[in-house]
């Protein structure tokens, strides 16, 4: 593909020009985060809460509202807002913590990605900001008067949009250059009167003076000073020398405004400042009339130009301000110049997009597809977390607790983290998952291949993954354990980027060697009683179970895990597939492939008929969780996505891929012929001719089970919604499974939406609504079964309809109804928006796409985290499948009438 982002792409990745510098790489939130709390008991929400964000300098990292800084966050500029009616400085986003939310934490923000290249040589998002004042303490009570079994109490539902009294805010990035970016703040009025806005662009340097420490990473302070009437020059001793200049609105240039990026002790803590300028200045001298809070000296690590915009009701002003180093400052900043490189930005992201997004797409299909790749991009934020420092303390600042050394993440001193690293959501969860990234490296891959295989090789290198070889899960608990889809993701993403024949061996073979240490730590740590049945905690389904799975049983014991065994069957798998390539052209590769073969069968056989039926019910056709005590097993017959996951451990073999590697063949023949145990009733076992060659299936269920399982996945009484399939069935809303012990009873319903516990903080829930990665798996396991089965195996879908339709014709139904979450309906309805009209009718709001955590396993409304594009862009994959479907058939049509025409006329 030719274009020029896409060359852009190419400089970069050949290091010879850094267009990653300057990225969305700032956080949506800092406060409340584990790696700002030094707190005794580890709770960040109350250590660090967001009436402190204004006045606290931050340890480290920053946040700021629709803003950029460079990729190791020195520096920073965002925006700041006052309608004159808020009692705070709108300097970043605003939500509950954790305990004021009734389902957790929440983001209660209106804001959306509409755009971005993978350079981020165009950037655009907008903040809608309500003019009357922002119900803080309402939002807070309101929330805090609800329980688990109601909705939440939403920004919308507090009326402060009502009459479209509001600010539409775009903030648009377009570089000129590497270090050359042009800003264009456009301020719309949607309300029906002439409404004021005071808007402050800030610019400021992260703090990394203050702690006593030097090194990489701790830089002195940096400086910023006025340059002429309105413009700013900042220094830094790592960056080198900035310019920040802002054009005038309406012939009147903006007031410079300066102080520090230093903690207001004063207000905090009741003791002297240190210096009298401190990180809150501009909310005191905006808000409260304090003109002495800034510095009239005109200097500081922090700098605002002061915006007071008069917006007639239905107009709109423009704000233009430029920020370049000094070697690239050539010229005037404003003028057509600048109209003309944002037009040619715009131009570059049009071309870029329109080569990768299927033509055939409708305007919606396209703007959905294109926002779910922005929000991908957005949300990649600079993450900075040195633990052995931080479980330390500073030198310069007050020694923490004592009882930090032996809590919370002290296990994982070797840790070190300051890197561009994709986030699940830069507000609701501003630190990386190590299974979230594997899932966003999927749509990521297609469009910047380079940063996809980046970010997969980052997390496995040594200051990153534990010496033992586990994989950090999140800064909560890095030592939580998250499902083992890092494999998968590398496979994927090394068969994605590159032509067979032409793939990034080197990559594959990194990533290989460290997952190698990863498998054998999952082997060791995770397996119990060495029967190759599974366990791992909650395994990131939070509250799927029966029980809390990161905790001890109440029951004592401990469970073999029918989801941790099917993970453990799809990594072998997926390390057999890469160990296979390897093997292709270096033979030492040829047994380790024959080690996860056999692993996997062994595997396979133990879930399958351990004990009897292993972890399969006969009776239910399906699989189960089994909890094991005193030799005695009690499988928790929960009809739940814990006994679908079986289905993902499938891979089909083609023989004649393999059949030069003779080591392997002869290993695997002898396998077949030897140990008839093993090998009789395991489906891998069934070779199929298929247009003169060989496969041979490996996989869980067998031939027969795997219709039986398919039977509940595809009923829509069961777990197939109008949107995807359920995480939980929907038969436990009228029958609820139950479990007692000592006294207490466990009970797992059919929740659809928010959960009504507080398992797990409480905002995440997997009793019943729709995930995408799961889902995204399901179909790709589907498509393979196709593959060996063809149109040998057919199913009904959905159940009770009469229809017969084979595996992929399944994927394809499955693909449809998770494309209709985020699409239009006939009503012009997003079932992710739930019921809310503006979505729909409003011209200002019928565009825009929010890309949920879940899903409602009902109605599809969105859930959870509203900026979670990170797994849930893996709907781009069904829309534009949906997308060549319609094609490829209409391409038929066509083809047909020309013959069909003839045969008439004759």
């Amino acid at each position: 593909m030719a274009g020029a982002e896409t060359a852009r792409l190419a400089q970069d990745a050949r290091r010879e020009r850094n267009w990653k510098r300057w990225g969305p790489y700032l956080s949506e939130r800092q406060w409340g985060t584990v790696r700002e709390d030094y707190s005794e008991g580890g709770d960040c929400w109350s250590y660090f809460p967001h009436d402190h964000a204004r006045s606290r300098a931050y340890r480290w990292g920053e946040d700021g509202l629709l803003g950029i800084t460079d990729r190791q966050g020195r520096m920073c500029f965002a925006l700041a807002l006052w309608n004159g009616r808020d009692p705070i400085l709108k300097e970043r986003l605003f939500g509950l913590t954790g305990p004021e939310g009734n389902h957790g934490e929440d983001v209660k923000e209106l804001y959306y990605y509409l755009d971005s290249t993978p350079t981020h040589s165009y950037l655009k998002a907008l903040y809608k900001y309500p003019q009357a004042e922002y119900p803080y303490e309402a939002l807070v009570r309101g929330n805090g008067e609800r329980g688990k079994q109601d909705p939440e109490l939403e920004l919308l539902e507090t009326g402060v949009f009502d009459g479209d009294r509001y600010f539409d805010v775009l903030a648009e990035y377009a570089k000129a250059d590497t270090d050359d970016i042009l800003i264009r703040i456009t301020v719309a009025n949607r309300g029906p009167d002439t409404a004021t806005l005071h808007l402050l662009p800030t610019l400021w340097f992260r703090n990394t003076w203050s702690w006593g420490r030097e090194g990489e990473g701790y830089w002195p302070r940096g400086v910023i000073r006025p340059a002429g009437p309105a413009g700013l020059e900042a220094e830094h001793a790592s960056l080198g020398r900035y310019r920040l200049d802002a054009d005038s609105v309406d012939g009147a240039a903006p007031e410079l405004l300066f102080t520090e990026n230093e903690t207001n002790a004063s207000r905090l803590y009741g003791s002297p400042n240190a210096q009298p300028y401190v990180k809150d200045a501009f909310h005191r001298a905006v808000i409260q009339g304090e003109r002495e809070a800034v510095n009239p000296a005109g200097e500081g690590s922090k700098a605002a130009f002061r915006y007071t915009l008069v917006i007639p009701a239905g107009a709109e002003r423009v704000v233009r301000l430029r920020l370049r180093s000094l070697d690239q400052a050539q010229g005037k900043p404003f003028g057509p110049s600048f109209e003309k490189a944002f037009r040619d930005r715009i131009a570059d992201a049009d071309e870029f997009y329109a080569d990768r997004i299927p033509a055939g797409a409708t305007a919606d299909e396209h703007r959905v597809i294109r926002q779910a790749y922005s929000g991908l991009l957005w949300s990649k934020q600079f993450y900075c977390f040195v633990v052995q420092h931080w479980l330390e303390g500073d030198p310069a600042q007050p020694r923490p607790p004592e009882g930090r050394r032996f809590g919370r993440n002290a296990d994982w001193p070797h840790l070190y983290n300051r890197d561009v690293v994709s986030m699940p959501d830069k507000w609701e969860y501003p630190w990386y998952a190590a299974w979230d990234l594997s899932f966003h490296m999927i749509p990521l891959a297609h469009i910047d291949p380079e940063f996809a295989k980046e970010q997969l090789v980052l997390l496995l290198r040594e200051w990153y993954m534990h010496p033992n070889g586990q994989l950090p899960a999140y800064e909560f608990a890095f030592g939580d354990v998250n499902p083992p889809v890092h494999a998968w993701a590398c496979w994927r993403v090394y068969k994605m980027t590159g032509p067979r024949g032409g793939r990034d061996r080197l990559f594959l073979e990194r990533v290989f060697q460290k997952l190698l240490l990863n498998f054998t730590w999952w082997v060791n740590r995770k397996d119990p009683d060495g029967h190759n049945l599974f366990a791992g905690g909650f395994l990131g389904l939070d509250n799927i179970g029966v029980f809390d799975r990161s905790r001890p049983l109440p029951t004592g014991g401990h469970l073999e895990q029918a989801d941790g065994t099917a993970w453990m069957a799809f990594y072998c798998n997926t390390m057999l597939s890469m160990a296979l390539e390897l093997a292709s052209e270096d033979p030492a590769y040829e047994d380790v492939a024959s080690k996860f073969f056999e692993h996997f069968i062994a595997i396979a056989d133990a879930m399958n008929h351990l004990g009897g039926t292993g972890l399969w019910n006969e009776e239910d056709g399906f699989y189960y969780d089994q909890l094991h005590i005193d030799g005695h097993h009690i499988p928790l017959r929960v009809r739940s996505l814990v006994g679908a996951l079986p289905l993902i451990a499938v891979e089909v073999l083609d023989e004649g891929k393999f059949g030069h590697l003779k080591g392997f063949r002869r290993r695997m023949k002898w396998f077949l012929e030897n140990r008839p145990d093993i090998t009789d009733n395991i489906a891998c076992m069934r070779p199929r001719h298929h247009e003169g060659r060989v496969h041979r299936l490996l996989s869980i269920p067998t031939r027969d089970r795997l219709p039986r399982v398919l039977r509940y996945l595809l009923d829509e009484t069961e777990f197939l919604s109008p949107h995807g399939i359920r995480s939980v069935s929907r038969m436990h809303e009228a029958h609820p499974y139950e479990f007692d012990v000592m006294g207490e009873n466990y009970r797992v319903d059919y929740v659809p939406a928010e959960g009504n516990s507080g398992l797990f903080g409480g905002n995440s829930n997997w009793r019943g609504p729709i995930w995408l990665p799961i889902n995204f798996l399901l179909l790709e396991s589907l498509e393979r079964y196709h593959h060996f089965y063809g149109e040998d195996l057919r199913v009904e879908c959905p159940m009770g309809s009469g229809r017969m339709v084979t595996l992929q014709e399944a994927a394809l139904e499955l693909e449809e109804r998770l494309a209709s979450l985020v699409l239009r309906d006939d009503q012009g309805r997003r079932p992710c928006h739930g019921g809310e009209a503006r979505y729909a009718t409003d011209p200002h709001w019928k565009d825009l796409v929010l890309f949920y955590e879940y899903f409602h396993g009902d109605n599809g409304r969105g859930v959870g985290a509203s900026h979670q594009t990170g797994w849930t862009a893996l709907v781009i994959r069904c829309i534009e499948d949906l997308i060549r479907r319609r094609s490829d058939a209409a391409s038929r049509r066509d083809a047909i009438k020309p013959s069909a025409l003839a045969g008439s006329l004759g």
